[in-house]
């Protein structure tokens, strides 16, 4: 699958919007077409409740992916730690609606599926809340040192958080789509042998990434996604016809 003309469709991870991924489009994309989704309860969507079910959320928003990117061109999703397991559900709705030509599913710093965190944040108080966090993320947002920004995010990152820790699979079923699992070589939130959980979420074809970074990578360089996605569509493109689908591990620095 060449990334001519393909659209990678970006899910959040906790706490982000949409326009976290809208300058990724001026970066050297190997035509890839960054298209953020963006979900309820942030940037121009703040007064919309936000999602607290992951299932419920990828059945509201299979829609939308569909009116994104139609029913011809084919595409791919991605997402980040919550934004992960968002993209897995949503393939697997988008799945179910059929007709469309989705290509591949991407994740990146998560867990497989069956696989949660161990440690969680839900429940704390605000200053415990935010230093677990930044514990798991591997800095602190300097937005947090402001009290009245502190105040207005606060809210919605709870409930992306508790989204992500209360997470169960909708099914066992795996998927069919190729699936790629994206991990920064030094995260120490997500372990390799996690990462390789999502082994068992597609009949399809399965490839491991590393990349240079933390559990973060991304916020600092957002091409090492764009380049990753590049490599494993020109991968896939490259098989020979008739190629059985299976599992493949693969490591980039």
């Amino acid at each position: 699958m060449s990334a001519a003309s393909f659209s990678l469709i970006c899910l959040p991870y906790a706490g982000s919007g949409a326009g976290f991924y809208r300058p990724w489009n001026a970066l050297r994309s190997h035509g890839i077409q960054v298209v953020p989704l963006q979900l309820p309860g942030r940037e121009e969507l703040f007064l919309d409740e936000p999602y607290e079910d992951v299932a419920e959320a990828a059945k509201a928003l299979a829609p939308k992916v569909v009116d994104l990117v139609g029913r011809q061109a084919p595409f791919g999703l991605f997402g980040h730690s919550l934004g992960a397991v968002l993209a897995y559900e949503l393939a697997r709705e988008v799945e179910l609606l059929g007709g469309t030509r989705l290509s591949h599913l991407f994740v990146s710093g998560s867990p497989g599926p069956w696989d949660g965190r161990a440690e969680r944040a839900t429940g704390m108080d605000d200053d415990e809340f935010v230093r677990r966090i930044g514990e798991f993320a591997g800095y602190r947002h300097e937005a947090f040192d402001d009290p009245d920004l502190r105040e207005l995010l606060l809210p919605l990152l709870r409930t992306d958080v508790a989204m992500h820790e209360n997470y169960k699979p909708a099914s066992d079923e795996p998927l069919s789509v190729p699936v790629t699992s994206l991990r920064g070589a030094d995260d120490v939130l997500v372990s390799r042998e996690q990462a390789h959980g999502w082994n068992a979420s597609t009949t399809g074809r399965f490839t491991y990434r590393e990349v240079p970074g933390s559990h973060m990578y991304l916020v600092d360089s957002p091409q090492s996604v764009l380049d990753a996605v590049s490599a494993e569509l020109s991968a896939t493109e490259a098989e020979p016809s008739g190629t059985e689908s299976g599992t493949s591990d693969t490591l980039a620095g």
